[in-house]
């Protein structure tokens, strides 16, 4: 009598999920620069080395030696899709993508930017993948956890694993606190933003300890500020993109953007209950998008960049 064939441990992504996250969005679609993917390999590590050695953290200036001229931060600042951050790498320096760019060639960008990029090549490649928002502790050692943001990709022997392709470059990363390898980044390390949102709602994390900077330093942390990055994430998990000081929706509606109720507190609650998950239900996130308006990304976001006036920008059609 044959014995009966024995279950398969190696995970699984419905097809559904699989085509959606392996097609670009029109935030990470290279568009007509596309040829410049041509000839560069397909191995995730290797394309997170390419992204990391295309850009220069706005933050990396003391790292690298390097000054940013101003003109480029407010330039580079608001470039939403991949193929305007193309165009301004291959204007600057016209080498294949896969050569490593000197500091004052590179574009000036945030962790986003080098995680959308990362995503792109991924999915040119046919590799599921999708940009997280969160935070991570490693940028600091006193507990307080970072504003970031990372890459999510489908591994077939493992399933989905974080990668963060600021960290691909040793010599800049000896400057932080990773003891772990960048394409497999633990959980713990890196919090998406519905797992900080739920610790912070049950007692077990303090909200002061989540955002840009520690309270002392300014105004960008806190509930409200975890809150914002849970819309973020659903967004971009619905592979809407956008730039991390685009709002709107309740962040808009609000006149300081910071202001919590508990209708509100209640909506991420809701919110966190999807987003939070290690394995994410495609499902779920796609019709919490799509039904909830006070989540959902319209057409029209207000733009409250650093460099740049406040802004509302319409955004090129996503759906």
């Amino acid at each position: 009598m044959p014995s009966a064939p024995v279950p398969s441990t190696r995970p699984a992504l419905a097809p559904e999920a699989a085509a959606f996250y392996r097609t670009q969005s029109v935030f990470s679609d290279p568009g007509d620069l596309v040829a410049h993917y041509a000839g560069l390999p397909t191995d995730p590590a290797q394309l997170a080395c390419i992204a990391r050695d295309l850009m220069i953290h706005r933050g990396e200036d003391d790292l690298f030696g390097h000054t940013h001229p101003l003109e480029r931060l407010h330039h580079d600042a608001d470039a939403r899709y991949v193929d305007d951050i193309l165009r301004i790498v291959v204007e600057r320096d016209g080498s294949p993508l896969s050569r490593r760019r000197a500091a004052g060639d590179r574009f000036v960008g945030i962790c986003r930017d080098f995680a959308l990029l990362h995503c792109s090549l991924l999915r040119h490649s046919g590799i599921p993948a999708r940009v997280r928002s969160g935070f991570a502790d490693y940028f600091r050692a006193d507990g307080f956890h970072c504003d970031h943001v990372v890459t999510e990709y489908w591994d077939e022997a493992r399933g989905w694993l974080l990668a963060d392709p600021q960290l691909t470059d040793p010599e800049i990363t000896a400057a932080w606190y990773v003891d772990f390898d960048p394409m497999d980044v633990p959980r713990d390390r890196f919090q998406v933003a519905g797992r900080a949102w739920r610790d912070i709602r049950g007692g077990d994390a303090d909200p002061d300890t989540y955002g840009v900077y520690p309270p002392e330093d300014g105004p960008l942390n806190g509930e409200w500020f975890v809150a914002g990055n849970v819309r973020l994430d659903l967004a971009a998990l619905n592979k809407v993109e956008t730039l991390l000081w685009d709002v709107w929706g309740t962040e808009a509606d609000e006149e300081d953007g910071q202001t919590m109720t508990e209708p509100l507190r209640a909506l991420y609650d809701r919110a966190s209950l999807v987003v939070a998950p290690d394995d994410v239900s495609f499902e779920d996130a796609r019709r919490l998008f799509a039904e909830q308006d006070g989540l959902r990304t319209p057409e029209t976001v207000l733009s409250l960049s650093e460099y740049n006036p406040p802004l509302h920008v319409t955004l090129r059609p996503f759906d």
